[in-house]
């Protein structure tokens, strides 16, 4: 099966002060995405789908993206200019969700879908490349990590908390806020919303495998998210939410496939210095 990589990377970065898709590290001066393109590649995503917004895109091809238009089928979608237009006084796009249903038109087979300021690790490409292969149209997954190896140490997170039935199909996925370590020994992580967790709960770092049907699904769940919300000036069309409704109403399955991977990521300034101190470490860098 062709194979394509969606790299989210239209996000503002208000956390991070700045265009984090961006970010360098090391002496090869790898973004993030590289890794991600890298490993994706291997294996066997032959064509880069990169999501952006029409005012980065000058800065983003010339500093992550424009090396590889000789090398794969590079696309470019710009988020802001797809769909519904952003209401006066709205700045964010529109979501996750809406991010991934902006490639419908290019997208053949199966994809991978990933954030473009995260770091996966090379170890959950190929078993959901894997999984593209053998899956039908009504079956999707996700990279399942463990939520101890999901946090930063510099301030709280958002998270996807997956709840799996017994043959780690996914049964519900929840977001939860400012989630944060609290205690090491035992190691207890607490959330804005009050939850207790123990570290080694199913987490979703927004790294999917979807067959091309899916995007059917994602239409009609943004047209009525629109019907409720088109003048919101915060409301998002998340994607662990359409997948999650999708599971509700018996239309789709996610496998979660576990993972050992450690998380990283550049949501504040000051993860930088630890991101390249593991990359490095890893023989990334």
């Amino acid at each position: 099966m062709k194979k394509t990589l969606i790299a989210m990377a239209a996000g503002m970065g208000s956390r991070f002060g700045g265009l984090k898709q961006a970010a360098k590290f090391g002496g090869s001066q790898k973004a993030m995405l590289d890794f991600a393109i890298e490993d994706a590649t291997a294996a066997g995503a032959e064509r880069l789908v990169f999501v952006i917004r029409s005012d980065i895109e000058k800065v983003f091809r010339e500093i992550v993206s424009g090396k590889y238009e000789n090398s794969f089928d590079v696309r470019y979608v710009f988020q802001d200019k797809s769909g519904q237009p952003l209401p006066l006084g709205r700045t964010r796009p529109w979501g996750t969700g809406h991010a991934v249903l902006a490639c419908a038109d290019e997208i053949t087979e199966g994809f991978f879908a990933v954030n473009a300021d995260d770091y996966y690790g090379a170890g959950v490409y190929q078993p959901a490349a894997d999984f593209l292969d053998a899956s039908a149209p009504d079956k999707c997954a996700l990279a399942g990590y463990r939520l101890k190896n999901t946090l930063s140490e510099n301030g709280a997170v958002s998270r996807g908390i997956c709840t799996p039935d017994e043959n780690l199909n996914l049964a519900s996925i929840r977001e939860f806020t400012g989630i944060e370590k609290i205690s090491d020994t035992p190691l207890k992580i607490k959330s804005a919303e009050g939850e207790i967790f123990g570290g080694d709960e199913y987490t979703s770092l927004n790294f999917w495998c979807f067959r091309k049907d899916f995007m059917d699904i994602l239409g009609e769940g943004f047209e009525k998210f629109l019907s409720e919300n088109s003048k919101s000036p915060k409301a998002e069309y998340y994607l662990p939410s359409a997948v999650d409704c999708a599971i509700k109403q018996n239309r789709i399955t996610a496998k979660i496939l576990p993972t050992n991977e450690r998380w990283q990521g550049v949501t504040y300034q000051a993860d930088m210095p630890a991101v390249e101190k593991f990359l490095r470490e890893s023989g990334r860098i």
